[in-house]
């Protein structure tokens, strides 16, 4: 599948900081996009375990402390996990990019531990090691200047949290990319398949209509996915950028069928000029206008064919010309303009061109 948002988020860092180093947790070269390719990065001692990154969380919080960011008067960390945990000098200013506080430890830990961990060593160790990194967590929020939301969703997110305030700026889509081609009459899922995504519930759900459905990503949940699913529904694997675009424009309709803290898959479809049908929750309710999609309200099958039904009986009454104006909002130009004056405000007038990045996989 395509760049993820958080990479995407990276790549418009990079062209608004060409100076900046980059440090991360975990790097693998064939996956860095020009942009990224023009820094100097540095990785930290973790990197050559990176296959096995989900299981190196413990070792996670000191590697980040690890990274030496003396002589750095601006520090910009990128995360939806532990990067803003970096020390920096006492004069630096650290401003970071929060795509989510760690869903693992906070929002979605109930479901991590009891559901989607099958092992019961794992849930046994699971608990005490979930508390010291939640302390961790928190206690490194002190560590940043000023806290960036990807969305009004993740602002209050961060605030339940940490108990501070955000401001909020929505991460970069590529609008110009996308182009509206005739629906090819199926229906588009675009999704790393993770269990929390619930992609489970979109194949069960089209399953049971037999209306077409794509499903374009890979992850863990793949084989599990491929097993429930019925004849008419396809699963692509990963694909390209051009393969996606591709998707998009000759889909019928775009189906995110769980949270997201801000999701830009939504908003790629609408620049496509498809329509979404969402759950009504987290980050669908500030991208998908009323007249761009329908929300379905319970996490059930029955639930989200009614807002399937509900979708193609106004698809007389859908404008692509109309989606694609409203995505200008959430556009590169438009997360440049927000961004710019916070990174070069009167605060950092001692600015250095060597001002670090600070990001980890995922």
């Amino acid at each position: 599948m395509g760049r993820r948002g958080g990479e995407k988020v990276l790549d418009a860092l990079c062209r608004l900081l060409p100076e900046a180093d980059i440090f991360t947790l975990f790097c693998d070269p064939a996956t860095l996009s020009k942009e990224v390719r023009r820094h100097r990065i540095t990785t930290s001692y973790l990197n050559p375990l990176r296959r096995g990154y989900r299981s190196l969380l413990p070792l996670m919080p000191m590697a980040l402390e690890g990274f030496d960011l003396r002589g750095y008067d601006l520090v910009v960390s990128s995360e939806s996990g532990p990067a803003k945990g970096v020390i920096t000098a006492s004069t630096a200013r650290h401003i970071c990019y929060c795509h989510t506080p760690m869903r693992y430890l906070w929002d979605l830990y109930p479901a991590y531990r009891n559901e989607w961990t099958h092992s019961r060593l794992k849930r046994a160790a699971m608990a005490p090691l979930a508390n010291y990194l939640r302390l961790w967590d928190y206690s490194t929020a002190a560590r940043v200047d000023r806290f960036i939301a990807n969305s009004g969703n993740v602002r209050n997110r961060i605030w339940k949290t940490y108990r501070r305030e955000s401001d909020v700026i929505h991460p970069p889509v590529d609008i110009a990319a996308f182009t509206h081609q005739p629906s090819a009459g199926y229906y588009l899922v675009v999704s790393e398949l993770v269990a929390y995504k619930r992609i489970d519930l979109a194949v069960r759900a089209f399953a049971r209509s037999g209306r077409k459905l794509i499903v374009a990503g890979d992850g863990p949940e793949y084989r599990r996915l491929r097993a429930m699913a019925s004849p008419n529904v396809e699963f692509a694997g990963r694909v390209s950028e051009a393969q996606l675009r591709e998707l998009f424009s000759r889909a019928r309709a775009f189906v995110m069928p769980g949270e997201e803290d801000f999701g830009m898959t939504p908003v790629e479809a609408l620049a496509s000029g498809k329509p979404v049908i969402a759950f009504g929750r987290g980050g669908a309710l500030e991208t998908v206008p009323a007249f761009g999609g329908v929300f379905f309200d319970e996490l059930s099958e029955d639930s989200m064919l009614d807002a399937v039904e509900r979708l193609e009986g106004m698809e007389p009454y859908i404008l692509p010309a109309e989606l694609r104006a409203w995505t200008e909002r959430f556009s590169e130009a438009e997360f440049a303009r927000k961004i710019t004056p916070i990174l070069h405000s009167e605060d950092t007038d001692g600015l250095r061109q060597s001002s670090p990045l600070v990001r980890q996989l995922g």
